[in-house]
């Protein structure tokens, strides 16, 4: 129209700090909505759980399974020979290289997101990142030099760091937090690792399938509390067959590098001596210096940002997402929150996050699988419903594989609803996946009974246990 001046609207500008798989696909999402962002990372694309967590811890768990079953070849019927003669295999590990390995893997895969984010569009800084007023961000290089960022829409991924005793401090050398285990040369004699929750319980696992003795130290009465208990026994069982020194029920009190050697001293006065020590008491979220009380953001008494169900805090245009949250901290949560958080802003379709619906791992061997309601739950009368539980000792495919230690637990409402599940075993990363879709689509044993799977397969246990759960409508 003649005399009126057209302006193009000026785009919703959202400032990430952090980023981990909470502030990389939360970039992702807000660039495909045509938001402008700009995302502060200081030490690499993919944070924590790519760089010195997830990536590198799962890889050194692979390279063990892959010892264990050249270890365990022999059992197949599978021999190995040299010049014509029979030999025993004995497996030897090259812990320089096994590192080298991962970390080439970790920034490989880091250096994948920074492209994907660069060729989306997203702006990064390469420094730390601070709240100033309610829409800017004081963004501060590697150089030391700051620039203020206008933000619209602020997001917090910043994670969290392993958290460190004053008794037991990391020295890197023979006192270890897990970001520090990467920089070994040469395979532990032996391993003590204080804490039995997931990381523990990993690591743990980790080092003694690549033929490393292990002590884990556990102040429960029991290995990996949170788990189902089924899968908890089984794996402690496991463990203990397998040679580890399990000290349940202790508490450690301090940590000493004695030169050649680490001393771990027990609550009860006992005193553990190992050639390393690795230390598993939880992480701490990486809050501190980002100004939230001047922005009167909630946080819990552990620093954890306060945020609601599509990540929202308790200032209107801050999320935070992760670690530093108080969600499960968990990767695949941080990315789901990412997302919602960037939906919910640019108000697009956000579903709030089902923390009951979230598909867990833990990373031991045989790992363990969780996702919706625990058999724990049925037992305190928290929900109703019925269990059903088959060993893979009873699944043809086990069999084949050599598989002796495992099984699928499945949970349903009393309506026949499947409501939750467990898998112990190979893969069990993999196998919880078909129960979630159940979860998630809220299908029935019925529903997953009728569904075909190949024969013979580990999922065929499943449908086993579906069939078991049938409810007779009569």
């Amino acid at each position: 129209m003649e005399g009126v001046t057209e302006t193009t609207p000026k785009p919703h500008s959202i400032v990430i700090i952090g980023g981990g798989p909470g502030g990389y696909e939360a970039a992702l999402a807000g660039t495909q909505l045509g938001a402008q962002v700009t995302l502060i990372e200081r030490d690499g694309i993919g944070g924590n759980a790519v760089l010195t967590d997830v990536v590198p811890s799962k890889t050194l768990i692979a390279t063990a399974d892959a010892a264990q079953s050249v270890a365990q070849a022999a059992e197949l019927g599978i021999r190995f020979s040299a010049d014509g003669k029979a030999i025993t295999p004995k497996v030897e590990i090259d812990l320089r290289m096994v590192n080298r390995r991962l970390r080439e893997i970790a920034e490989a895969q880091s250096g994948d997101m920074l492209q994907n984010l660069m060729d989306a569009g997203v702006r990064i800084i390469n420094g730390t990142g601070r709240l100033d007023g309610n829409h800017f961000v004081i963004a501060t290089d590697a150089a030391g030099k700051e620039e203020r960022v206008e933000a619209k829409t602020i997001i917090l991924a910043v994670g969290a760091t392993p958290r460190e005793l004053p008794s037991a401090k990391p020295d890197g050398k023979r006192i270890l937090t897990w970001k520090q285990l990467y920089n070994l040369a040469e395979m532990p004699e032996h391993m003590i690792v204080v804490g039995s929750g997931v990381t523990g319980a990993e690591f743990a696992s980790a080092f003694n399938g690549l033929g490393c003795k292990v002590s884990l130290v556990s102040s429960r009465e029991m290995v990996l509390p949170g788990e189902d208990k089924d899968a908890a026994s089984l794996i402690e069982t496991v463990f203990t067959r397998r040679g580890m020194n399990i000290i349940s029920k202790s508490r450690a009190e301090g940590v000493v590098n004695k030169g050649d050697r680490v001393e771990v001293t027990l609550a009860d006065g006992r005193v553990i001596e190992g050639s390393h020590c690795l230390m598993a008491v939880g992480g701490i979220p990486n809050t501190a210096d980002l100004g939230l009380e001047d922005a009167q953001i909630a946080v819990t008494e552990s620093g954890h940002i306060v945020a609601n169900k599509v990540a929202r805090t308790s200032r209107a245009n801050v999320y935070a997402v992760g670690d530093c949250s108080t969600a499960l901290p968990l990767a695949s949560v941080a990315a789901m929150q990412g997302r919602t958080a960037v939906f919910h802003t640019l108000g697009d379709i956000a579903a709030p996050t089902d923390t009951r619906n979230v598909a867990s791992n833990v990373f031991t061997s045989p790992e363990i699988a969780s996702v919706g309601w625990s058999e724990a739950a049925l037992n305190e009368g928290k929900v109703n419903g019925y269990v059903h539980k088959i060993s893979f000792d009873e699944n043809p495919r086990a069999k084949m594989q050599g598989i002796e230690d495992g099984f699928i637990k499945l949970i349903c409402s009393t309506g026949g609803t499947v409501i939750g599940g467990v898998v112990v075993g190979p893969k069990a990363s993999e196998l919880i996946y078909p129960i979630a879709l159940a979860i998630e689509n809220r299908l029935t044993v019925d529903d997953v009974a009728q569904t075909y799977t190949v024969y013979p397969s580990l999922t065929g246990s499943i449908t086993d246990a579906a069939r078991a759960l049938h409810i007779p409508q009569n």
